[in-house]
């Protein structure tokens, strides 16, 4: 028999623990303050792109084992809840708490006193030893579980996850025994710890792929300049399995709702601690270089020249994504760069399979149209941001008609020459002598 399980916030965290938990057996009840995200919820209609999500949402309600509510006291026989709020980055590069902070004030008068209360939000170190005293739950048991979902994957992470941590205090011990049932079905290993090593483990997995993004990215540029293919270079580094493939791909940064914030709070904690975290400073000035990267390559594409203007210049952009998969714009890099273009006085035309088309203003200066063969209209370059596959399938004889330059520089090294072949594009990759689009002079 599953447990009562409560999921306070129903956003990408919260909505996908609830759905996932409930198809795990337990009986999940979901709560959000916005009327109009639980009224939809309720009619099984999920806006978050996530393959696998609305099937489960509406399995769980078919199944009467999920239950959504703007109502905070219909936790009040949960045995478990779980905090699945918001903490964007806040001034300083701090976790803003705020969102954290009401629900708990309003959570100390509904909350049973048995209840095992979870930290499933990414928060500062010492934050689910510190929630006791600070909120009047003296009795209650807080355990941290932090979530480690990849958008695009979360249902499968989810339900078959590379491993569960749980973290609480030695007295606490039964309750986090609780937490940890919760998995039981998707046979994960559970990881053991503290609160604090718990938390610090969360901020510390996002910090260390982001300094591994860097890396990359400038590992790529030094490519180009010394005649290396980063392809090549990091297959062979990807084949040593103490690196392994993953995260080896250049881009034109990384982005998202969590490595930008996370890094920063790693940073900030690391700071306030008197520990020089110079790695994880450097990873972040590294990706804010990387976009500056991306722009001379398009002036060079454009103009001829790293320093070109590009006012006036028609530019189409395949990709608004931070990544593919998902539709999150949040810190998107490729938003970062078509902003960076209108601001240069560019005429930006976008395209991405999850953000629609634009029937009303623009997103700063960028056009967002619902069909991707738009962007060509007589661009001089097309500019590829996100990594989407469809991207490949994309009639390219038919785009290069209507282009006034057929040059494409593609920052993810979607495309290549044998699949341009006979279009009249040229391509401009990234890490490969040729993909600077004539030196660096």
């Amino acid at each position: 028999m599953g447990s009562r399980v409560g999921v306070v916030g129903a956003g990408y965290v919260g909505l996908t623990s609830a759905a996932c938990l409930a198809h795990l057996g337990h009986h999940v009840v979901c709560v959000d303050n916005d009327e109009s995200k639980v009224e939809a919820l309720r009619a099984g209609t999920v806006s978050i792109v996530e393959p696998g999500l609305p099937e489960l949402v509406r399995e769980g309600l078919s199944e009467n084992r999920l239950v959504f509510t703007s109502d905070p006291g219909a936790l009040h026989e949960s045995e478990v809840v779980l905090l699945c709020l918001p903490t964007p980055m806040g001034t300083g590069g701090t976790a803003d708490l705020g969102m954290l902070e009401d629900a708990l004030e309003t959570l100390s008068a509904v909350l049973p006193p048995d209840c095992v209360l979870v930290t499933k939000s990414t928060v500062p170190v010492g934050t689910a030893a510190r929630i006791p005293a600070l909120y009047g739950l003296a009795s209650t048991a807080v355990i941290s579980n932090p979530e480690f979902l990849r958008e695009g994957h979360a249902v499968e992470d989810f339900l078959r996850p590379d491993r569960v941590l749980v973290g609480a205090a030695e007295q606490d011990r039964e309750s986090a025994d609780h937490v940890a049932a919760l998995y039981a079905g998707t046979g994960a290993p559970v990881l053991r710890s503290d609160s604090a090593s718990a938390e610090l483990a969360k901020y510390a997995s996002n910090a260390f792929l982001a300094v591994k993004l860097s890396f990359v990215n400038t590992l790529a540029e030094l490519c180009e300049r010394v005649g290396a293919d980063i392809t090549k270079v990091t297959n062979a580094m990807g084949m040593d399995d103490r690196i392994g493939p993953a995260f080896l791909a250049p881009g034109p940064g990384w982005g998202g709702s969590c490595l930008p914030k996370d890094t920063r709070a790693l940073l900030r904690a690391a700071e306030a601690s008197g520990v020089d975290f110079a790695m994880v400073r450097d990873a972040l000035r590294a990706n804010d270089h990387q976009h500056a990267m991306v722009m001379r390559k398009i002036r060079r594409a454009v103009t001829g020249a790293v320093d070109g203007s590009l006012s006036g210049a028609r530019i189409g952009v395949l990709g608004l994504a931070f990544k593919a998969g998902t539709g999150d714009l949040r810190d998107s890099p490729a938003v970062a760069v078509a902003r960076q273009l209108a601001h240069h006085n560019a005429t930006v035309t976008a395209y991405d399979p999850c953000v629609p088309g634009s029937g009303g203003p623009d997103l700063d200066g960028i056009r967002v149209m619902n069909d991707p063969y738009l962007v060509a209209k007589d661009a001089d370059a097309i500019v590829i941001l996100t990594e989407w596959p469809e991207f490949r399938s994309l009639d390219w004889a038919r785009l290069a008609t209507d282009v006034d330059q057929a040059v494409i520089v593609d920052t993810r090294n979607l495309l290549d020459e044998r699949l341009l072949s006979g279009t009249g594009f040229t391509l401009l990759g990234t890490g490969t002598a040729r993909s600077s689009g004539g030196g660096w002079t």
